[in-house]
C-alpha cells in the first residue's frame, strides 16, 4: 500500500545512528535543520535507547521538517535498564509505532508515501526487518559463527537486551519480518521506483570493512540480497555500522548516513551531523559497481 503524501519542491535527506544519550549528539541533534519548508527527513533508526529520548528527537525533527520518515534500530528495541518502559519485542516496537503516530512520524506500519519532488515520482518504502546472522562466514554454521565471535570477545548487546518476544528468536523475528514487507513491497506499483530505508544494510557488501568481522552476524539478513534489483530501488539507505559511505552495486547505490558516537564522527572530521541529500541525488555515478551476489 501506498500514499500519495509528496511534495513538489525540497530534498529528501537522511541521517541515522543519532545515538541521542551522549549530549554531543543531541547538541547536533538541536542544530538540525531544513534547507526548506518542504523537506523530508529519513531517521534510519537508532535515535537512542530509551523511549523518552526516541520520542524528544522525533518530536523535535518533527517540527522542522516536512515530513519525517523513522525506522527502528536495534537500540530502540532494546529494554534498557535505564528506561522505566519495560515493554519487551514486538510489544515494545509497535508502542515506538504508536509514539511515532502521535508526532505525526510515518514509521514501516503506515502506507508507503511517495516523494514527488526533485528525483521524483518514487515510492519511500520504511522497512524493519532485523538480522538472522547468515552475514556469516561460508560454511560456518550459526553455533559455530556465534561461538567464533564469542571467542573473539565480539558480542553484541543485543543478546542481552533485544528480546524477541512473542517469537522464540531474534532469527524467527526476522524471518516473520521479512515475509510479510516482501509481500508489501511486491504489491507497490511496478511503474514507480523504491528508495529502500532499513537500519540494517540489506546486503553483506558493507560488513566487509569492520573493523571486527564478527560483529556482521548482527548486521542483516542474506535473505534480502537481491531486493534492490526486484523492488526496483532507486537508492538503498542503510545505518548501523557507523561507517558513513555509498557503495554501488548492480548500478544502485547503497548510502550509509549514520552520524555515530562522538568518539567515531571526531575522527571523521568535518561538519558531524550533515543531512545526506538522497534526492535530488547528490553521488556521482561511478564507472564500477559490484555485480551480483
Amino acid at each position: 500500500m501506498t500514499a500519495a503524501a509528496g511534495s513538489s519542491d525540497g530534498e529528501l535527506l537522511a541521517i541515522s545512528d543519532l545515538h541521542v544519550a551522549a549530549p554531543e549528539n543531541r547538541a547536533i541533534v538541536q542544530r538540525l535543520r531544513p534547507g526548506t519548508d518542504q523537506d523530508w527527513l529519513l531517521v534510519v533508526g537508532d535515535v537512542g535507547e530509551r523511549f523518552a529520548d526516541v520520542e524528544w528527537a522525533l518530536g523535535l525533527l518533527r517540527e522542522r521538517f516536512h515530513t519525517v520518515v523513522w525506522v527502528p534500530g536495534n537500540h530502540e528495541l532494546w529494554t534498557h535498564p535505564s528506561d522505566p518502559v519495560r515493554l519487551r519485542g514486538e510489544e515494545r516496537y509497535l508502542r515506538l509505532v504508536e509514539v511515532c503516530r502521535q508526532l505525526g512520524v510515518l514509521t514501516p506500519e503506515d502506507p508507503y508515501p511517495i516523494w514527488t519532488g526533485p528525483g521524483g515520482p518514487v515510492v519511500i518504502a520504511p522497512l524493519f526487518l532485523l538480522y538472522d546472522y547468515t552475514f556469516r562466514p561460508l560454511g560456518m554454521s550459526m553455533p559455530e559463527a556465534l561461538a567464533w565471535a564469542r571467542a573473539a570477545g565480539v558480542v553484541c548487546n543485543d543478546e542481552f537486551v533485544l528480546h524477541p518476544d512473542p517469537y522464540p528468536s531474534r532469527e524467527e523475528w526476522c524471518a516473520a519480518r521479512v515475509a510479510a514487507t516482501e509481500a508489501r513491497l511486491a504489491a507497490v506499483d511496478p511503474a514507480l521506483p523504491t528508495i529502500l530505508v532499513n537500519h540494517f544494510p540489506l546486503i553483506r557488501q558493507p560488513t566487509s570493512v569492520l573493523w571486527h568481522p564478527q560483529f556482521a552476524l548482527w548486521c542483516g539478513t542474506a535473505r534480502t540480497d537481491d531486493w534492490h534489483r526486484r523492488f526496483r530501488a532507486a537508492a538503498v539507505v542503510y545505518g548501523h555500522l557507523h561507517i558513513p559511505r555509498t557503495i554501488w552495486r548492480d548500478g544502485v547505490p547503497f548510502i550509509e548516513v549514520s552520524l555515530g558516537y562522538p568518539r567515531e564522527w571526531r575522527r571523521l572530521g568535518g561538519t558531524p551531523g550533515r543531512l545526506r541529500r538522497i534526492l535530488p541525488i547528490e553521488h556521482p555515478v561511478p564507472s564500477w559497481s559490484i555485480t551480483g551476489g
